[in-house]
Protein backbone atom coordinates (compact mmCIF):
# COMPACT_ATOMS: atom_id res chain seq x y z
CA UNK A 1 0.00 0.00 0.00
CA UNK A 2 1.10 3.53 -0.45
CA UNK A 3 2.86 6.28 1.44
CA UNK A 4 -0.48 7.89 2.16
CA UNK A 5 -0.37 11.44 3.42
CA UNK A 6 3.31 11.64 4.21
CA UNK A 7 2.84 15.36 3.71
CA UNK A 8 0.89 17.72 5.87
CA UNK A 9 -2.68 16.80 6.65
CA UNK A 10 -3.67 20.44 7.08
CA UNK A 11 -5.84 22.38 4.68
CA UNK A 12 -7.31 19.29 3.04
CA UNK A 13 -9.67 20.12 0.23
CA UNK A 14 -13.03 18.43 0.12
CA UNK A 15 -13.23 18.52 -3.68
CA UNK A 16 -16.95 19.13 -3.38
CA UNK A 17 -17.53 15.62 -2.03
CA UNK A 18 -20.50 15.09 0.24
CA UNK A 19 -21.13 12.62 3.05
CA UNK A 20 -22.08 8.97 2.89
CA UNK A 21 -25.31 7.11 3.48
CA UNK A 22 -26.78 3.64 3.08
CA UNK A 23 -28.69 2.98 -0.06
CA UNK A 24 -29.43 -0.60 -0.88
CA UNK A 25 -30.76 -4.03 -0.16
CA UNK A 26 -28.76 -6.94 1.18
CA UNK A 27 -26.33 -8.70 -1.16
CA UNK A 28 -24.25 -11.52 0.27
CA UNK A 29 -20.54 -11.26 -0.41
CA UNK A 30 -20.52 -9.59 -3.76
CA UNK A 31 -23.82 -8.74 -5.42
CA UNK A 32 -23.70 -4.99 -5.80
CA UNK A 33 -26.51 -3.69 -7.90
CA UNK A 34 -28.28 -0.66 -6.56
CA UNK A 35 -31.75 -0.83 -5.03
CA UNK A 36 -34.67 -0.61 -7.44
CA UNK A 37 -36.47 2.69 -7.84
CA UNK A 38 -38.26 3.49 -4.63
CA UNK A 39 -35.99 1.06 -2.79
CA UNK A 40 -36.86 -1.12 0.20
CA UNK A 41 -38.29 0.56 3.30
CA UNK A 42 -34.89 0.68 5.00
CA UNK A 43 -33.10 2.38 2.12
CA UNK A 44 -32.02 5.85 3.12
CA UNK A 45 -31.47 7.38 -0.26
CA UNK A 46 -31.19 11.13 -0.33
CA UNK A 47 -33.42 13.18 -2.64
CA UNK A 48 -31.94 14.09 -5.97
CA UNK A 49 -29.38 11.29 -6.04
CA UNK A 50 -29.10 8.58 -8.63
CA UNK A 51 -27.77 5.08 -8.18
CA UNK A 52 -24.61 5.68 -10.23
CA UNK A 53 -21.21 5.50 -8.61
CA UNK A 54 -20.84 9.20 -9.17
CA UNK A 55 -22.72 12.00 -10.78
CA UNK A 56 -22.59 15.69 -11.51
CA UNK A 57 -25.13 17.62 -9.52
CA UNK A 58 -26.38 21.03 -10.54
CA UNK A 59 -27.14 23.58 -7.88
CA UNK A 60 -30.73 24.62 -7.47
CA UNK A 61 -30.08 28.20 -8.46
CA UNK A 62 -32.90 30.69 -8.60
CA UNK A 63 -33.61 33.19 -11.34
CA UNK A 64 -30.77 33.41 -13.86
CA UNK A 65 -28.06 32.04 -11.58
CA UNK A 66 -25.65 29.69 -13.35
CA UNK A 67 -25.94 26.06 -12.21
CA UNK A 68 -23.16 24.60 -10.07
CA UNK A 69 -21.33 21.97 -12.13
CA UNK A 70 -18.55 20.97 -9.75
CA UNK A 71 -18.49 17.14 -9.74
CA UNK A 72 -19.69 15.27 -6.69
CA UNK A 73 -17.95 11.90 -6.67
CA UNK A 74 -19.98 9.18 -5.00
CA UNK A 75 -18.87 5.55 -4.61
CA UNK A 76 -20.76 2.41 -3.68
CA UNK A 77 -19.43 -0.06 -1.13
CA UNK A 78 -20.26 -3.23 0.75
CA UNK A 79 -18.70 -5.22 3.55
CA UNK A 80 -16.94 -8.13 1.86
CA UNK A 81 -18.65 -10.78 3.99
CA UNK A 82 -22.09 -9.40 3.04
CA UNK A 83 -24.05 -6.23 3.89
CA UNK A 84 -26.42 -3.66 2.45
CA UNK A 85 -24.95 -1.42 -0.23
CA UNK A 86 -23.56 1.82 1.16
CA UNK A 87 -22.92 5.11 -0.61
CA UNK A 88 -19.86 7.08 0.46
CA UNK A 89 -18.19 10.32 -0.51
CA UNK A 90 -16.18 13.16 0.97
CA UNK A 91 -12.80 11.41 1.45
CA UNK A 92 -9.37 12.53 0.24
CA UNK A 93 -7.20 9.67 1.56
CA UNK A 94 -7.47 6.06 2.66
CA UNK A 95 -7.91 6.80 6.36
CA UNK A 96 -10.83 9.09 5.57
CA UNK A 97 -12.26 6.43 3.23
CA UNK A 98 -12.18 3.86 6.06
CA UNK A 99 -13.83 6.38 8.36
CA UNK A 100 -16.62 7.01 5.85
CA UNK A 101 -17.23 3.26 5.49
CA UNK A 102 -17.20 2.87 9.28
CA UNK A 103 -19.75 5.66 9.69
CA UNK A 104 -21.88 4.15 6.94
CA UNK A 105 -22.12 0.81 8.76
CA UNK A 106 -21.74 2.05 12.36
CA UNK A 107 -18.54 0.04 12.97
CA UNK A 108 -15.11 1.12 14.29
CA UNK A 109 -12.83 2.34 11.50
CA UNK A 110 -9.96 0.26 12.90
CA UNK A 111 -12.09 -2.84 12.27
CA UNK A 112 -11.33 -2.54 8.53
CA UNK A 113 -8.24 -4.44 7.43
CA UNK A 114 -8.19 -3.45 3.75
CA UNK A 115 -10.45 -2.90 0.75
CA UNK A 116 -10.66 -4.58 -2.62
CA UNK A 117 -12.18 -3.17 -5.79
CA UNK A 118 -14.98 -4.92 -7.70
CA UNK A 119 -14.66 -8.22 -5.83
CA UNK A 120 -15.57 -9.41 -2.33
CA UNK A 121 -12.78 -12.00 -2.45
CA UNK A 122 -9.36 -11.65 -0.82
CA UNK A 123 -7.79 -10.95 -4.21
CA UNK A 124 -4.54 -9.04 -3.86
CA UNK A 125 -4.60 -8.08 -7.55
CA UNK A 126 -7.74 -6.05 -6.78
CA UNK A 127 -6.39 -4.34 -3.68
CA UNK A 128 -7.38 -0.70 -3.22
CA UNK A 129 -4.31 1.49 -3.34
CA UNK A 130 -3.68 5.14 -4.06
CA UNK A 131 -6.35 5.50 -6.69
CA UNK A 132 -9.90 4.36 -7.37
CA UNK A 133 -11.51 4.14 -10.79
CA UNK A 134 -14.65 6.24 -10.98
CA UNK A 135 -16.71 3.13 -11.74
CA UNK A 136 -15.09 0.96 -9.06
CA UNK A 137 -17.16 -0.73 -6.37
CA UNK A 138 -15.45 -0.89 -2.96
CA UNK A 139 -15.53 -3.97 -0.72
CA UNK A 140 -14.32 -3.54 2.87
CA UNK A 141 -12.70 -6.57 4.54
CA UNK A 142 -13.14 -6.52 8.31
CA UNK A 143 -11.19 -8.17 11.11
CA UNK A 144 -12.02 -11.81 11.67
CA UNK A 145 -10.47 -14.51 13.82
CA UNK A 146 -7.13 -13.85 15.55
CA UNK A 147 -4.56 -16.65 15.62
CA UNK A 148 -1.07 -17.20 16.98
CA UNK A 149 1.40 -19.31 15.03
CA UNK A 150 4.80 -20.57 16.23
CA UNK A 151 7.35 -20.38 13.42
CA UNK A 152 10.91 -21.70 13.22
CA UNK A 153 12.99 -19.75 10.73
CA UNK A 154 14.73 -22.66 9.02
CA UNK A 155 15.73 -20.55 6.00
CA UNK A 156 17.03 -17.01 5.58
CA UNK A 157 13.84 -15.92 3.82
CA UNK A 158 10.37 -16.73 5.12
CA UNK A 159 8.74 -16.34 1.69
CA UNK A 160 6.43 -13.45 2.59
CA UNK A 161 5.59 -10.36 0.59
CA UNK A 162 4.07 -7.73 2.86
CA UNK A 163 1.99 -4.66 2.07
CA UNK A 164 -0.10 -2.34 4.24
CA UNK A 165 -3.48 -0.69 4.14
CA UNK A 166 -2.30 2.92 4.41
CA UNK A 167 -3.86 3.18 7.86
CA UNK A 168 -1.50 1.26 10.13
CA UNK A 169 -2.08 -2.42 9.30
CA UNK A 170 0.58 -4.52 7.56
CA UNK A 171 -0.69 -7.73 6.01
CA UNK A 172 0.43 -10.61 3.80
CA UNK A 173 0.07 -9.97 0.09
CA UNK A 174 1.87 -13.01 -1.29
CA UNK A 175 3.32 -16.29 -0.03
CA UNK A 176 6.10 -17.88 -2.06
CA UNK A 177 5.55 -21.49 -3.05
CA UNK A 178 7.47 -24.08 -0.98
CA UNK A 179 8.69 -21.41 1.44
CA UNK A 180 8.77 -21.60 5.25
CA UNK A 181 5.42 -19.81 5.50
CA UNK A 182 3.86 -21.80 2.65
CA UNK A 183 4.40 -24.97 4.67
CA UNK A 184 2.36 -23.51 7.56
CA UNK A 185 -1.24 -23.92 6.40
CA UNK A 186 -2.69 -21.71 9.14
CA UNK A 187 -1.14 -18.60 7.54
CA UNK A 188 -2.95 -17.14 4.54
CA UNK A 189 -2.81 -14.24 2.12
CA UNK A 190 -4.75 -11.31 3.61
CA UNK A 191 -3.76 -12.04 7.22
CA UNK A 192 -2.86 -8.91 9.19
CA UNK A 193 0.44 -9.25 11.10
CA UNK A 194 -0.57 -7.83 14.47
CA UNK A 195 2.35 -8.88 16.70
CA UNK A 196 5.74 -10.59 16.56
CA UNK A 197 6.81 -12.16 19.87
CA UNK A 198 4.36 -9.91 21.68
CA UNK A 199 5.58 -6.71 20.04
CA UNK A 200 2.60 -4.77 18.67
CA UNK A 201 2.96 -3.81 15.00
CA UNK A 202 -0.18 -1.74 14.51
CA UNK A 203 0.94 1.61 13.12
CA UNK A 204 4.12 0.20 11.56
CA UNK A 205 4.65 0.43 7.80
CA UNK A 206 5.03 -2.73 5.75
CA UNK A 207 8.75 -2.21 5.14
CA UNK A 208 9.34 -1.96 8.91
CA UNK A 209 7.57 -5.28 9.48
CA UNK A 210 9.44 -6.90 6.58
CA UNK A 211 12.77 -5.64 8.00
CA UNK A 212 11.91 -6.99 11.45
CA UNK A 213 11.15 -10.45 10.03
CA UNK A 214 14.27 -10.40 7.86
CA UNK A 215 16.47 -9.61 10.87
CA UNK A 216 15.25 -12.62 12.89
CA UNK A 217 18.26 -15.00 12.99
CA UNK A 218 18.05 -18.27 11.13
CA UNK A 219 17.17 -21.13 13.46
CA UNK A 220 15.11 -18.89 15.77
CA UNK A 221 11.60 -19.86 16.83
CA UNK A 222 9.17 -16.96 17.22
CA UNK A 223 5.43 -16.38 17.58
CA UNK A 224 3.44 -14.34 15.07
CA UNK A 225 -0.05 -13.15 15.99
CA UNK A 226 -2.25 -12.74 12.93
CA UNK A 227 -5.80 -11.54 12.29
CA UNK A 228 -7.54 -13.03 9.28
CA UNK A 229 -10.22 -11.23 7.25
CA UNK A 230 -13.79 -11.95 8.36
CA UNK A 231 -15.24 -14.82 6.37
CA UNK A 232 -18.82 -15.75 5.56
CA UNK A 233 -20.64 -18.47 3.67
CA UNK A 234 -20.78 -16.66 0.35
CA UNK A 235 -17.65 -18.12 -1.24
CA UNK A 236 -19.39 -19.03 -4.48
CA UNK A 237 -21.17 -15.73 -4.95
CA UNK A 238 -19.44 -13.19 -7.18
CA UNK A 239 -20.16 -9.58 -8.06
CA UNK A 240 -22.96 -9.15 -10.56
CA UNK A 241 -22.73 -6.91 -13.56
CA UNK A 242 -23.53 -3.34 -12.67
CA UNK A 243 -26.42 -1.85 -14.67
CA UNK A 244 -25.60 1.58 -13.31
CA UNK A 245 -22.33 1.98 -15.21
CA UNK A 246 -22.54 4.98 -17.48
CA UNK A 247 -21.63 4.90 -21.15
CA UNK A 248 -20.91 8.61 -21.19
CA UNK A 249 -17.41 9.96 -21.60
CA UNK A 250 -15.58 11.43 -18.61
CA UNK A 251 -17.07 10.49 -15.27
CA UNK A 252 -18.21 6.91 -15.29
CA UNK A 253 -16.28 5.86 -18.39
CA UNK A 254 -13.69 3.93 -16.43
CA UNK A 255 -10.97 6.00 -18.10
CA UNK A 256 -10.46 8.28 -15.12
CA UNK A 257 -9.52 7.65 -11.51
CA UNK A 258 -9.70 9.42 -8.18
CA UNK A 259 -6.09 9.53 -7.04
CA UNK A 260 -4.99 10.24 -3.48
CA UNK A 261 -2.08 12.68 -3.30
CA UNK A 262 0.67 12.83 -0.68
CA UNK A 263 -0.36 16.40 0.14
CA UNK A 264 -3.75 15.22 1.39
CA UNK A 265 -5.70 16.15 -1.73
CA UNK A 266 -7.60 13.82 -4.03
CA UNK A 267 -7.76 14.59 -7.74
CA UNK A 268 -9.46 13.07 -10.75
CA UNK A 269 -6.87 11.99 -13.31
CA UNK A 270 -6.75 9.95 -16.48
CA UNK A 271 -6.07 6.27 -15.90
CA UNK A 272 -2.37 5.24 -16.16
CA UNK A 273 -1.11 4.44 -19.66
CA UNK A 274 0.67 1.23 -20.69
CA UNK A 275 4.16 2.61 -19.97
CA UNK A 276 3.06 3.65 -16.50
CA UNK A 277 1.49 0.27 -15.72
CA UNK A 278 4.54 -1.62 -16.99
CA UNK A 279 6.87 0.63 -14.96
CA UNK A 280 4.89 0.09 -11.75
CA UNK A 281 4.92 -3.69 -12.27
CA UNK A 282 8.69 -3.75 -12.86
CA UNK A 283 9.49 -1.40 -9.96
CA UNK A 284 7.27 -3.51 -7.70
CA UNK A 285 9.21 -6.65 -8.60
CA UNK A 286 12.44 -4.84 -7.66
CA UNK A 287 10.92 -3.70 -4.34
CA UNK A 288 9.87 -7.26 -3.60
CA UNK A 289 13.37 -8.60 -4.21
CA UNK A 290 15.07 -5.77 -2.32
CA UNK A 291 12.73 -5.32 0.65
CA UNK A 292 10.16 -8.11 0.67
CA UNK A 293 7.30 -5.66 0.15
CA UNK A 294 4.78 -5.05 -2.60
CA UNK A 295 3.38 -1.55 -2.93
CA UNK A 296 1.79 -0.31 -6.14
CA UNK A 297 1.60 3.22 -4.85
CA UNK A 298 5.19 3.36 -3.66
CA UNK A 299 6.13 2.06 -7.12
CA UNK A 300 3.91 4.76 -8.67
CA UNK A 301 5.62 7.42 -6.55
CA UNK A 302 9.05 6.24 -7.73
CA UNK A 303 7.88 6.27 -11.36
CA UNK A 304 6.40 9.76 -11.02
CA UNK A 305 9.66 11.03 -9.53
CA UNK A 306 11.82 9.34 -12.16
CA UNK A 307 9.83 10.64 -15.13
CA UNK A 308 11.01 14.16 -14.38
CA UNK A 309 14.72 13.29 -14.24
CA UNK A 310 17.29 13.01 -17.00
CA UNK A 311 19.92 10.72 -15.49
CA UNK A 312 20.77 8.50 -12.54
CA UNK A 313 22.39 11.28 -10.51
CA UNK A 314 19.34 13.55 -10.78
CA UNK A 315 17.10 10.66 -9.80
CA UNK A 316 19.28 9.71 -6.81
CA UNK A 317 19.31 13.32 -5.57
CA UNK A 318 15.53 13.55 -5.94
CA UNK A 319 15.10 10.35 -3.91
CA UNK A 320 17.38 11.70 -1.17
CA UNK A 321 15.37 14.93 -1.01
CA UNK A 322 11.99 13.15 -0.82
CA UNK A 323 10.29 10.96 1.78
CA UNK A 324 11.70 7.96 -0.12
CA UNK A 325 15.00 8.65 1.64
CA UNK A 326 13.61 6.86 4.71
CA UNK A 327 13.78 3.53 2.86
CA UNK A 328 17.58 3.60 2.70
CA UNK A 329 17.86 2.51 -0.93
CA UNK A 330 21.42 1.51 -1.83
CA UNK A 331 23.24 3.00 -4.82
CA UNK A 332 22.94 -0.32 -6.65
CA UNK A 333 19.20 -0.40 -6.06
CA UNK A 334 18.81 3.20 -7.24
CA UNK A 335 20.62 2.18 -10.42
CA UNK A 336 18.24 -0.77 -10.92
CA UNK A 337 15.22 1.48 -10.36
CA UNK A 338 16.56 3.98 -12.88
CA UNK A 339 17.05 1.17 -15.41
CA UNK A 340 13.39 0.19 -15.02
CA UNK A 341 12.30 3.83 -15.39
CA UNK A 342 14.33 4.42 -18.56
CA UNK A 343 13.10 1.13 -20.06
CA UNK A 344 9.51 2.17 -19.36
CA UNK A 345 10.06 5.64 -20.83
CA UNK A 346 11.37 4.05 -24.02
CA UNK A 347 8.43 1.63 -24.19
CA UNK A 348 10.61 -1.43 -23.71
CA UNK A 349 8.50 -2.77 -20.82
CA UNK A 350 5.15 -2.86 -22.62
CA UNK A 351 3.44 -6.24 -22.49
Amino acid sequence: MPLFNKGSSKNRGSNGLDDQHHGGSYHGGGGHHAPPPGGPPNAHQSPGRTNGHHQQESGGGQGNQAPVTRPKLVFHCQQAHGSPTGIISGFTNVKELYQKIAECYDIPSDDILFCTLNTHKVDMTKLLGGQIGLDDFIFAHRKGRPKEVEITKTEDALGLTITDNGAGYAFIKRIKDNSVIDRIKHIEVGDHIEKIDGKALVGHRHYEVAKMLKEIPRGTTFVMRLVEPLKAGFANIGPRSDPRASSKKGYGSGKQTLRFKANGQAEVEDAPDDNNLAAVEKINSLLENFMGINDNDLAQQIWDLGQQKGNTMEFAEAVDESDLEAFGFTDDFIFELWGAITDAKAGRLKK
